[in-house]
């Protein structure tokens, strides 16, 4: 006999992020990072069309996070250096639950 099985657990934690032209993106947030330098999220695409999944190239988005008047901003890391060293530290908390190819 077959059981359904049903996680009601998982809430996953979704944000939406508008580029410079006024397109909005939408993520599930994987993980979160604080450091000395400031506090990152990790970022999957949620994508409404299965096309598009399949046309994503399967890369973490990663942006630092900022507060002002107790509103979250979303930034792009710009610096090469701080970039590689919180992606590294994702690729070392994710890689026990997700497949991940390092370039």
């Amino acid at each position: 006999m077959a059981e359904n099985i049903k996680n009601e657990d998982y809430n996953p934690d979704l944000i939406s992020l508008t580029d410079d032209s006024g397109k909005e993106y939408n993520f599930e947030v994987l993980d979160a990072i604080e450091t000395d330098t400031g506090r990152y999220l990790a970022l999957l695409p949620i994508f409404d069309d299965a096309k598009q999944l399949l046309d994503d190239s399967g890369e973490l988005v990663i942006v630092k996070v900022s507060e002002e008047d107790g509103e979250e901003y979303y930034f792009e890391i710009e610096d090469d250096d701080e970039y590689e060293t919180i992606a590294d530290a994702f690729v070392d908390r994710l890689e026990d639950f997700f497949e991940i190819e390092e370039k």
